[in-house]
């Protein structure tokens, strides 16, 4: 079987001061058969507003730099220059990437790789090796969702910010891996790879305005299989920004301000109404039963007649539990544990805490040093969290191989 060739899809958006670093990670890659295609994109009026100027001229900077680059092929999409930029409500990160990612599907071959990754992280020289490897050996794979780690920096604030998202980020995955849901995976735009044919099987990416990613591979993973783990990872940059309405840059602004109530460590008892309302599909084939999230489903869908027209449309078992996991996909999950989570009083180191003593070995979280009768997320030394959040890490690397 021949190697296929790698395109990467990059948005941009005022990364003039992290593009530099970019490309010299590409430019140290040991795969060299890839091609760089660039998304530049900002809302055309921003050249009529003062508050915006500087965004505007980092974009051009951005690409005059780019296009003198001779050591690899790059394809600049011209979406910030006056005349070029978004109008109307197409705008945002996620037009950006459909633009990127569609222009390379009309020049990529079925078994090329798309690789989707952000102007500000870092990745070491055998990233693109290791995961034209990971496609290599799983030629029914429809995606990989490959490992992170947020690099922490000169400044408290963001070092303290990115390591509270994280550990929401890690608890929420190993619980989800501990359940074996199919939409255990973390969606991040600058950490996933998607074999051309199944970007062109499901119709490709669908611009939210954020949280593209999350629904691209919620999409991909109703398709096919998805896998969890690459032996290279990525390495975002942890940063306040506001360049998209929710994801990492945002969460870290509002948790600054010390609002975490988006990002909570929900009760672990509800990932296990979770798999327990997984684990009766096979049984509502047969017969209406009543499953954990029953409630919130029937809300949710303002009917208590969910089930009837599925089994009617999925003639077998196995049809039909898939359908059921379509329906009642990662997005429902989430909205399931964000409604139950109202409903306890308990605090986010409280569900923390409960978890911790419940899965983990008591001699792993001794070795941490942590004073676990006084943990609180803001009183914590940065240490502390990087612990934490390390510890969590490892296990849900663990969970991914084991699963992948």
């Amino acid at each position: 079987m021949s190697l296929p060739k790698i395109y990467i899809a990059l948005p941009v958006l005022d990364e003039y001061e992290y593009i530099r670093n970019f490309i010299q990670c590409l430019s140290d890659q040991t795969y060299t058969d890839f091609k760089l295609f660039v998304c530049v994109n900002q809302p055309n009026d921003w050249w009529d507003d003062p508050n915006k100027t500087d965004i505007c001229l980092s974009n051009q900077k951005t690409i005059k730099y780019l296009t003198g680059i001779t050591a690899f092929a790059v394809e600049i999409i011209d979406r910030s220059s006056k005349g070029n930029g978004w109008t109307g409500k197409q705008y945002g990160v996620g037009w950006a990437r459909k633009t990127v990612m569609d222009a390379i599907n009309n020049e990529a071959f079925k078994n090329d790789i798309i690789v989707s990754l952000d102007a500000d992280t870092e990745f070491k020289p055998d990233y693109l090796s290791s995961i034209a490897e990971t496609f290599m050996h799983n030629t029914d794979s429809t995606a990989l969702a490959i490992p992170y780690y947020h690099k922490l920096t000169n400044d408290d604030h963001a070092n303290r910010a990115i390591l509270r998202y994280e550990i929401y980020m890690r608890y929420y995955a190993v619980n989800m891996l501990r359940i074996g849901n199919p939409y255990a995976f973390t969606a991040i735009g600058s950490a996933m790879a998607i074999p051309v044919k199944a970007y062109r099987a499901v119709g490709g990416i669908t611009p939210h305005y954020s949280g593209e990613d999350f629904y691209f591979l919620q999409k991909l993973n109703k398709y096919g299989r998805i896998l969890n783990w690459n032996n290279e990872w990525v390495y975002p940059a942890a940063r306040f920004s506001d360049r998209v309405f929710f994801g990492t840059g945002p969460a870290m602004i509002k948790g600054k301000n010390g609002d975490w109530s988006s990002y909570p460590i929900y009760d672990h008892h509800f990932f296990d109404k979770v798999k327990q309302t997984y684990d009766l599909f096979q049984e509502l084939y047969l017969t209406d039963v009543e499953l954990p999230m029953g409630p919130f489903l029937y809300k949710t869908f303002r009917s208590k007649d969910i089930w009837a027209p599925l089994r009617k449309n999925y003639t077998t078992n196995e049809q039909f539990v898939k359908a059921c996991q379509n329906k009642i996909d990662g997005l429902r999950i989430l909205q399931f544990l964000k409604s139950e989570q109202k409903r306890v009083k308990q605090t986010n180191e409280e569900n923390l805490l409960a978890w911790l003593f419940k899965f983990c070995d008591k001699k792993e979280l001794n070795k941490l040093g942590i004073d676990f009768n006084e943990v609180n997320f803001e009183k914590l030394s940065i240490d502390d969290l990087n612990k934490l959040r390390n510890f969590l890490m490892k296990i849900e690397n663990e969970y991914r191989k084991e699963k992948s």
